[in-house]
């Protein structure tokens, strides 16, 4: 496919909306129900004289690019639109100097386009479409009288450029459109069809003025001359009578601001040097110009103001985007955007207008308005699932806020906002809790390709997790734990200690927060699990096979409980005196108590499980082999990790062991000042208890690389900081004495493939004092059992086995931490998951995994879509869940262009399917970025083309139409084929989705091009 996007005629463009609305009650994939109305009429007047019903909207980019674009933000509540940014590189030129994909939105926002792709005259057009379509349809859809939003064009880069007649002629036609032929075009298309309106009329048709637009933006690249920027502001003003807007760079804060900041909020990894900073316009000259603006402004009967702030420049060290630099945007910036908002409205004690974008949403944007800063334009959180329909919730949240009239900006309130915003850990990167990307490891399918990420993907033991979020929801607990346990046997250690690789692939974490699944089946097993067991009944014997479990940790109780109740005789043999292995003898005593460890193990004796404790740990497996079938090898990783110190590695604590004497209440004399080397959950289980051991005063925890690397969960390493343990970055211990640690200073080096960054030595050594030193880097498997019972290893001492973990030794398998070192205990299970399929697929029993399907309407699912929400403390947590092994359609919230759309087909698993509209596509990656699968949806989907040179330049299987009722189809094999509906030359399924099209979605297969 090419990234050339085709213009939607006037005349197609309104019968799509009317047809779509007609049919499907949508437009453009919004559905009616995220149309926002101001309800209270309460409307505001800007600081340009514009009435709107809400002051935020689209900032200039990929959503105020296309005419579909600009209709879709105003239906959802944009009532500010910001016009995509023209200048005299445009068309071609500029689509071969864009490398794609050109957006990345994982967290805050990279991208390495600047403006339209289209023609400056092509983009005008767009523009008076969407203007003439949102009078019509903001009176025909009974939101509005089609007179409560604003333009804003914006202009860039230089003087001598915002002068050529394309750009001049864009200026005057925005200004006054009437004698420019799209106007015209639109004008009487209307006239001559008003027949297909209900509500709108000749008389509203009368009332559409040509002037659309009276502001404008000034947008310049990095490095303008302070002389230049006055230059065009003044031009702006002056010759071309435009109320003006200059956009100003977060690089006046100046690099020392900029640098400590984003490093304090955890954004270290963002890569910038000071070049910008000191070529880039400097706050004194910039309020010196400022000053001469207003007093020029006013004398003109203008209004001046700033725009705050631009994208921020950074260099490309992930591969974030195809280029040597990127511009960053979204919640990275919010805090220098706001920081220099408060710092120009000291100056200008809160009489300077400010338009913003940087950072806003939903949790923000309030306080931002209610501060005088106003218009709000947003574009990184619209990029997100949710996409648009965001707009109608932070329409609402601040319409009750509107004022008449423009007030000025509240200086003080704005000083506290701004120290709040750089200290509120929302705004900080762990936040997001060192997820990058949610992505799955699945391919992505042609067709059914919905999914919840959280259970097909994230989860090891695919635990039905919308399933039981929705029934503790609604507090039935007894259904949710049989719900839980048909995947878990340990729901309450799980709900209490599980790693959650869950919440890393959860949508929430694109919204707000991911959900917390953990609590949810706490709250499940609380209520139910006593109940559960009082109702369970030993499965019959189905078998007279036995199976031998040697380890009674959660691998091993796991494994036997799902052949014991799939009707397999088992006995899990333990060398110690109790069951729970780690989790019980190590992980300490405020993290699970013992009554919870005990709950789990008595659901596996109520399930029949035998146990036998205090049994040598030199097991035979030829022994076992004479009364048992099967023998799985469960015994975890105990072993002692190499010390983390080249020197006086005898003076080191070993991890398990101090954890174990802590737990048996052993005394434990550590001294005053104690340090743990390493950065897992174990080290942070230490860090804890050592603040806990008696006559300890400090704790530090040691680590060789920065808090961002550390594999420890970002929920541990929350709990160490709130105990006050200092974390001691980019130090790697070399020796220890017994009274000093001696220490390397390190620093971050290259990226890697996963996108954790090297070490290097600096060869600078630090001496710390600590009366003990807890060393926990790690477990080791002890593999002399495995050598004896000639079990094979392979080069790194792990045993080799099948995909089914089963050893050369017929029968015998081996799970858990003992596999392949330490791991979480929900992996562990999962490995017992596998193991016990294999021996029942072997013995012909068909298991027990039931999968459930606990749906919810439609309508709910998408009422919660773009909706932001604060994490709920109790039950109704899930309901935040968004369902999205029932509707994802992502692809669909997310595309700027409305390229992506889901159609209704018959004959598939779930009849809505995802299609691609090529045509309306220019490349930028958003939806590939934010789709579960691995793939792209723009390359990877059922795609229609509108024309034959894109669907030569395209590899994507699809339709183009073509006269007669034929359909030019490339099919799933890649061959190529024309093709009447009926004659069998393409499979069913691609049958299905023509047919569909054809009926249903006739609307979107031809495009009537505007000729230029």
């Amino acid at each position: 496919m090419g990234d050339f996007m085709r213009s939607i005629s006037f005349e197609h463009l309104i019968s799509w909306c009317l047809e779509e609305y007609k049919t499907k009650a949508s437009v453009f994939g919004i559905r009616k129900d995220k149309f926002y109305v101001n309800k209270s009429r309460n409307y505001m007047t800007d600081v340009l004289g514009d009435q709107l019903a809400s002051p935020v909207g689209p900032a200039a980019g990929p959503h105020s690019q296309l005419a579909q674009n600009i209709i879709t933000s105003y239906l959802t509540g944009a009532r500010f639109i910001e016009l995509k940014t023209v200048q005299k590189m445009d068309g071609e030129e500029i689509r071969q100097a864009i490398k794609k994909p050109c957006i990345n939105a994982e967290d805050e926002c990279y991208n390495c386009e600047w403006s339209t792709e289209l023609t400056v005259e092509e983009a005008f057009a767009e523009y008076i479409k969407a203007y003439f379509a949102i009078k019509v349809l903001a009176k025909e859809f009974k939101i509005s009288e089609g007179n409560d939003f604003a333009y804003n064009m914006s202009v860039g880069y230089d003087l001598e450029g915002i002068k050529t007649k394309k750009i001049d002629n864009y200026i005057e036609g925005l200004k006054d459109a009437s004698k420019t032929e799209i106007f015209k075009e639109c004008y009487e298309y209307l006239s001559k069809n008003l027949d297909l309106f209900e509500n709108f009329a000749q008389e509203d048709l009368n009332k559409i003025s040509p002037k659309v637009c009276s502001s404008i933006t000034l947008s310049t690249l990095h490095g303008c001359p302070a002389d230049e920027i006055e230059k065009i502001a003044t031009y702006l003003l002056k010759e071309k009578k435009l109320n003006t807007f200059v956009k100003c760079n977060p690089t006046m804060l100046g690099y020392e601001f900029a640098r400590k900041t984003l490093d304090y909020m955890g954004y270290d990894y963002i890569v910038f040097d000071d070049h910008h900073f000191k070529e880039d316009l400097q706050f004194d000259e910039a309020c010196t110009m400022i000053k001469r603006l207003l007093l020029l402004s006013k004398d003109l009967g203008l209004k001046f103001g700033v725009k705050l702030t631009n994208t921020f420049p950074v260099d490309v060290e992930r591969n974030e985007v195809p280029a040597d630099e990127m511009y960053m945007s979204g919640r990275a910036l919010l805090p220098l955007s706001i920081s220099l908002a408060q710092k120009l409205s000291k100056e200008f004690d809160g009489k300077l207008p400010i338009s913003y974008s940087g950072g806003a949403d939903a949790f923000n944007i309030e306080e931002i308005f209610k501060i005088g800063i106003q218009p709000i334009t947003m574009a990184t959180s619209i990029l997100k699932p949710g996409g648009y329909n965001r707009f109608k919730q932070v329409a609402e949240l601040v319409e009750p806020h509107l004022n008449s009239q423009y007030q000025g900006i509240d200086v003080e309130k704005l000083t506290i906002l701004a120290e709040k915003i750089i200290q509120d850990e929302r705004n900080h990167k762990s936040y997001r809790e060192k997820v990058r990307s949610r992505k799955t490891e699945s391919e992505l399918p042609l067709f059914d390709c919905y999914k919840a990420p959280c259970k097909d993907g994230g989860c090891p033991i695919h635990q039905q997790i919308p399933e039981y979020l929705k029934l503790v929801s609604q507090e039935k607990y007894d259904q949710a734990i049989k719900v839980i346990t048909t995947d878990n046997t340990a729901p309450t250690i799980l709900g209490t200690l599980c790693s959650q690789p869950c919440r890393e692939h959860c949508t929430r974490l694109d919204y707000d927060k991911s959900l917390s699944m953990k609590a949810m089946k706490k709250i499940a097993a609380d209520h139910a699990q006593e109940n559960l067991m009082r109702n369970l009944k030993k499965s019959d014997l189905k078998s007279n096979k036995k199976v031998a479990v040697i380890g009674a940790g959660p691998a091993g109780i796991a494994v036997a409980t799902f052949l014991r109740r799939n009707g397999i005789k088992t006995v899990v043999f333990e060398k110690l005196d109790q069951p729970y292995g780690i989790v019980k003898h190590i992980i300490p005593s405020f993290r699970i108590s013992e009554e919870e460890i005990k709950r789990d193990y008595q659901l596996a004796l109520a399930q029949g499980v035998e146990f036998r404790f205090g049994q040598p740990a030199n097991y035979d497996i030829k022994e076992l082999k004479k009364e048992y079938d099967y023998v799985v090898i469960a015994t975890g990783a105990w072993k002692k990790a190499p010390s983390p110190v080249k020197e006086g590695k005898e003076q080191i604590v070993d991890a398990l062991e101090f954890l174990w004497n802590a737990k048996k209440k052993n005394k434990v004399n550590l001294g005053c000042k104690v340090a743990v080397i390493g950065a897992g959950d174990v080290a942070m289980d230490c860090a804890r208890v050592a603040k806990r051991a008696q006559g300890v005063e400090e704790v530090a925890i040691v680590y060789r690389r920065t808090e961002t690397y550390m594999p420890a969960s970002q929920e541990e390493i929350n709990s160490v900081k709130k105990e006050n343990i200092k974390i001691y970055e980019l130090l790697a211990p070399i020796r220890y004495d017994g009274k000093i640690l001696v220490c390397e200073k390190m620093k971050l080096g290259d990226y890697d493939a996963s996108g954790r960054r090297s070490v290097k030595g600096t060869g600078q050594m630090v001496e710390l004092a600590f009366d003990s030193v807890i060393g926990a880097t790690g477990a080791k498997v002890d593999t002399s059992n495995f050598e004896k019972n000639e079990i094979l290893l392979d080069e790194k001492g792990r045993p080799q086995l099948t995909n089914a973990f089963e050893s050369n030794q017929e029968n015998v398998y081996i799970i858990g931490d003992c596999r392949k070192g330490p791991s979480t205990i929900v992996q562990a299970m999962a490995d017992a998951k596998v193991v016990a399929k294999d021996i029942m697929k072997k013995e012909s029993i068909k298991d027990d995994f039931i999968r459930y399907s606990i749906e919810e309407s439609e309508q709910t699912i998408y009422s919660k879509r773009g909706i932001l929400e604060e994490v709920k403390k109790d039950q109704r947590e899930g309901n935040r869940c968004l369902k999205c092994d029932q509707i994802c359609e992502i692809c669909v919230e997310v595309c700027p262009n409305r390229a992506n759309i889901m159609i209704e087909v018959k004959g598939f698993e779930k009849s809505h399917q995802i299609v691609h509209i090529d045509g309306m596509c220019n490349e930028c990656g958003n939806c590939g970025v934010f789709c579960p699968h691995i793939g792209n949806p723009y390359k990877d989907k059922v795609t229609i083309f509108w024309t034959k040179e894109d669907f030569d330049l395209s590899d994507n299987i699809g339709f183009l139409r073509l006269d007669n009722n034929k359909y030019l189809v490339r099919t799933e094999t890649g061959n190529i084929v024309e093709h009447i509906v009926g004659d069998s030359k393409i499979s069913q399924e691609l049958e299905q989705i023509l047919i569909t099209l054809i009926k249903k979605y006739e609307y979107c297969l031809e495009n009537a091009i505007v000729k230029s």
